[in-house]
């Protein structure tokens, strides 16, 4: 019987499948190294795309801080004309109230009764002066109390003085305080609520 050798047929089919495997072995790991190479430049590419948003969003935010700063610039200067404007319109409106304070006053103004010093401040009028007697400055209280212009006459004091007018009548010197108003704010207080 003749001698067959099967074992060069298998060493070559073992060296074949071991060849085949190196070669599969190295293939996985070129695949494997090129989807890592490819996750990572699509990492890469995914994290340069949010760096430019991001980017992109702080020059707008920087842009729309630079608005707000100028729309409260703005606001503020809005703010001072608004000031500005009441303030001119109550400048307005209390311009012919120094006429009426005068008008009144001369109409109220008894005979014997006149005036040393008019003060003016916050709506409140200072008058200080002399009068032959204390029913002179009775008049003159009663007659602010009916004027559309004043309210709330008091007597802050009356006193006898040394002082004699030009008839030798000794005189009575007086300090009272009344309260400036329009004739609206009494219609307004009049209204029943």
């Amino acid at each position: 019987m003749h001698h067959i050798n099967l074992l060069p047929w298998r060493e070559e089919l073992r060296k074949r499948r071991q060849k085949d495997f190196g070669i599969a072995a190295l293939g996985a790991v070129l695949v494997t190294a090129g989807v890592l190479v490819l996750v990572h430049m699509q990492f890469n590419s995914v994290i340069d795309y949010q760096q430019n948003r991001n980017r992109f969003l702080e020059e707008q935010i920087a842009q729309l801080d630079e608005k707000i700063k100028e729309i409260n610039a703005l606001d503020d200067e809005k703010k001072r004309l608004l000031a500005r404007m009441q303030i001119i319109q109550r400048l307005q409106a209390s311009r012919p109230e120094i006429v009426h304070l005068f008008d009144e006053l001369v109409i109220a103004i008894p005979d014997g009764l006149y005036f040393e010093k008019l003060t003016q401040e916050s709506g409140k009028v200072g008058i200080t002066g002399y009068a032959q007697s204390n029913a002179r400055v009775s008049s003159i209280m009663r007659r602010l109390a009916k004027s559309p212009w004043f309210n709330d006459p008091k007597l802050l004091e009356i006193k006898a003085d040394a002082k004699a007018d030009q008839n030798g009548l000794r005189l009575n010197h007086f300090s009272l305080q009344i309260t400036q108003r329009k004739p609206e704010q009494q219609n307004q207080q009049e209204k029943p609520s």
